[in-house]
């Protein structure tokens, strides 16, 4: 297994409780943030995700090493250098979160952790099988060509991605000075609401930093109550349904012949979005 999975692998007992300890303070305060069948859709898709990340790691591995060997430098592994391939990483990490909000092959794949109306500790669980053919890996090139070994890229990455676990929960106010250079729970829920002043916002990995840069900072506002999911009329908890959603949409207006746009764009262009979706619960 690589390393990469084994971090994760790890940290499952971690996650778990968190989801435990969440839907039992949900439960006896007698909010609406689980329902079972999308947990368990949830779990279902991160089981997927995680089988075709490891095949995608087999395949990629000695790519990336024979890519490796183009590098610019020789960097030793350090504290120092590690900090600095977690920075870069969590900087590329947002790019590739932003292309995906915008560019529609990427999108096809990111929809899938967005679709759901709830937001808990499971929701982070909901990804897709499809990312490998996405190209999500591409956005870590730059930093094998630079001098960072594969493992220990795919390493950093497995360690963000982690974090963000932890974010994904309505449990969490806001924390104070720590909502200046981190992403948070209140960060994260903006970033998971389908409200017009919300969609599009709050890329970040680890570090707010990149979206305050950048322009696509939002803090969560008291009067405008998060809704999650997307604009579309999406209220799915089949993980199939959600993992092929946008995929299946852009097969049909590629095979349309009255389609009045060319491929190209049917594949990287994002559609206009509808108005905001009003849908709040998942029906029983």
């Amino acid at each position: 297994m690589p390393p990469v999975e084994l971090i994760l692998l790890a940290l499952s007992p971690v996650f778990l409780l968190c989801v435990v300890l969440e839907w039992r303070f949900a439960v006896l305060r007698k909010y609406n943030w689980y329902q079972w069948r999308d947990t368990l859709a949830n779990a279902m898709l991160a089981l997927l995700h995680q089988g075709s990340d490891m095949l995608a790691l087999v395949l990629l591995i000695p790519f990336l090493y024979w890519l490796h060997q183009y590098r610019l430098f020789t960097i030793e592994l350090t504290a120092l250098n590690v900090l600095l391939a977690f920075i870069l990483q969590d900087f590329l990490y947002y790019w590739f979160h932003r292309g995906s909000h915008h560019i529609r092959w990427l999108w096809a794949s990111h929809v899938a952790h967005h679709s759901s109306r709830l937001m808990n500790f499971s929701t982070s669980f909901r990804q897709s099988l499809t990312y490998p053919l996405s190209g999500m890996w591409l956005f870590w090139l730059p930093m094998v060509l630079i001098g960072y070994e594969p493992t220990l890229v795919f390493a950093v990455v497995a360690l963000n991605l982690a974090f963000q676990f932890f974010v994904h929960t309505q449990a969490i106010g806001r924390l104070g000075v720590l909502e200046h250079i981190f992403n948070t729970p209140s960060h994260h829920r903006v970033h998971h609401a389908c409200n017009d002043i919300y969609i599009d916002r709050n890329f970040a990995g680890v570090l707010i930093i990149w979206d305050k840069l950048f322009g696509t900072f939002v803090p969560e506002q008291a009067d405008e109550p998060c809704r999650y999911g997307i604009t579309d009329d999406f209220n799915s908890t089949n993980p199939l349904t959600i993992t092929f959603y946008e995929w299946r949409r852009m097969w049909q207006e590629l095979r349309c012949e009255e389609r009045s746009q060319p491929a190209w764009k049917v594949l990287l262009k994002m559609p206009r979005k509808s108005p905001a979706s009003p849908i709040t619960k998942i029906p029983e």
